[in-house]
């Protein structure tokens, strides 16, 4: 038993901890881990490609008008229980405020209980968009996974992305900087999770989102699939379930991602879903509070 804990439990919660980022980060253009590993499968060839000028995917080259009578929350916080397969896994507090022209999101994910024991996650994620367009101006992660550290910004501006990711562990670290052309107006994986709730979001819809991280251009395929009641700790929901899909294969075929939608005006996301190839990881929402 001690064996186990020592040696195997580790190497089994850390596809937890990919999936912890991925569902919060990651809902429109994957898990920042599986993007790490579409990168890895591309090999030299995406580092090549990521310093020329990248053009937009077919019918993706601006984001989809909000609905009529849309606004974003002035102040929001959003509160989550995680599981991962049966057991509770985590928690995650998502913060959303308005600065003049700008809406800004904070999203913190931390692991608990035994987990934390064993491979301590700690997650923050920002970022900044656009009330008027939604066009994100910027994108930012600082993440604990274990003994390694993740620091990544991104800021967009004039059709180019521009990029520093910092990597530090026990005995590494790791500096890159790059930029790389994009389209004007692009979204990146966090704001899309509630730039897509601008929508109408009616059964059988569905839109194109143009999503950056890193050097990747991902052109998101969002569909809503229908209503569904999604029972929470305190309550039943009415809820839209909408599925993300994504033009390149590796990140296609690394599992499903769903978000599940109040079915009213607000558009909260209530639950979200990951089904990757070591588990499901589950998000619940828990409280909702005006501050």
């Amino acid at each position: 038993m001690t064996w186990y804990v020592r040696n195997l439990l580790p190497h089994l919660l850390l596809p937890f901890a990919a999936g912890f980022g991925a569902v919060l980060v990651l809902l429109i253009a994957q898990a920042s881990h599986s993007s790490q590993l579409w990168a890895q499968a591309a090999g030299a060839s995406s580092r090549q490609a990521a310093n020329k000028p990248q053009p937009a995917p077919h019918g993706s080259t601006a984001l989809p008008a909000p609905r009529p009578g849309w606004n974003y929350p002035l102040r929001l916080t959003l509160t989550y229980e995680v599981d991962w397969r049966v057991f509770p896994a985590g928690t995650a507090t998502v913060h959303i405020e308005s600065n003049g022209d700008s809406q800004r999101i904070l999203v913190t994910g931390d692991s608990l209980g035994a987990f934390n024991l064993i491979y301590r996650v700690s997650d923050h994620f920002q970022s900044t968009f656009s009330r008027q367009t939604g066009c994100s101006a910027g994108f930012a992660k600082q993440t604990m996974q274990g003994t390694s550290q993740i620091s990544l910004e991104q800021q967009f501006s004039g059709g180019q992305s521009h990029t520093t990711d910092d990597e530090k562990t026990l005995i590494t670290r790791t500096h890159h900087a790059e930029q790389v052309a994009i389209p004007p107006c692009v979204s990146d994986p966090l704001s899309a999770i509630f730039y897509a709730a601008s929508q109408p979001l009616q059964s059988g819809q569905q839109f194109h989102l143009p999503v950056v991280y890193g050097p990747d251009l991902i052109d998101a395929t969002v569909k809503v699939e229908g209503q569904e009641a999604v029972r929470a700790p305190t309550t039943t929901y009415q809820a839209l379930r909408v599925q993300p899909t994504w033009s390149n294969p590796a990140v296609r075929n690394s599992g499903n991602i769903w978000v599940w939608y109040t079915d009213d005006d607000r558009h909260i996301p209530v639950q979200l879903r990951a089904r990757l190839f070591w588990g499901t990881i589950t998000f619940r929402l828990t409280g909702i509070e005006q501050k």
